[in-house]
């Protein structure tokens, strides 16, 4: 019967439930456990060895897993026989190419994102220097794995990923978005999103037609303000 149950649970009301997409609360069975998060090894072995509850709980517009139910047994023997091959000298190899893989890829990727930052700054030659440092200091914020930024999507083009960057960058550090008081009224936070996105396109603007800066600028400003600490 529990291989006909949809696999894709909420949390339920105490440690032990679930609740289903149509609010059923369900207790687990009792042989079985639940496998936090955090091994994506583990987790993958498991949920490939028969039966399986996944548990997932949304906060605002993402998705957090809240862990795997199955059965204790299998858990135990999954990990068991992980154990043993992770304490091999060929995981340990495995591993260390893997991860090397991982940072030429890393590293490529900033190189990438950062030429695509400079591109949209376009900034007037006069200005060479600040696009410069503002790319950095955007790169630096937008491309850590697993930072979770517009920038770790795949979803558009790095061109545009590159664009969203530097108005978020910019929404936080030259602008008073985060200490603002905004009224909890459905889009009214999009709408100051659009409002600040326009006053610093408009900064940006004076860069790209090499405009005489301002000593209250408040892009300078900031980056002044980083490169001190």
């Amino acid at each position: 019967m529990l291989g006909k149950i949809a696999k894709m649970f909420s949390p339920g009301p105490t440690p032990n439930t679930v609740r289903t997409p149509d609010g059923t609360v369900m207790s687990a069975p009792a042989d079985w456990r639940l496998l936090p998060p955090g091994d994506p090894g583990l987790t993958r072995r498991v949920k490939a060895a028969g039966v399986h509850w996944v548990v997932q709980e949304k906060k605002g517009r993402k998705m957090f897993s809240r862990g795997v139910w199955a059965p204790a047994a299998t858990i135990d023997r999954i990990q068991q026989d992980l154990d043993a091959e992770r304490s091999t000298d060929a995981y340990a190899k495995r591993q260390a190419a893997s991860a090397k893989r991982r940072e030429k890829v890393q590293s490529e990727y900033v190189d990438d994102f950062l030429g695509a930052v400079v591109r949209f700054l376009n900034f007037h030659s006069s200005h060479a220097a600040l696009a410069d440092q503002l790319a950095k200091a955007v790169t630096e914020h937008a491309t850590p794995v697993g930072s979770g930024t517009v920038a770790r999507t795949k979803r558009i083009p790095v061109e545009q990923r590159a664009q969203a960057a530097v108005i978020a960058w910019m929404r936080h550090q030259t602008t008073a978005y985060d200490s603002m008081k905004i009224p909890r009224e459905k889009g009214k936070r999009r709408e100051v999103r659009r409002m600040l996105a326009a006053r610093s396109n408009e900064l940006l603007a004076q860069y790209r037609r090499g405009d005489p800066p301002s000593i209250h600028c408040p892009l300078r400003k900031s980056l002044s303000q980083s490169s001190a600490g």
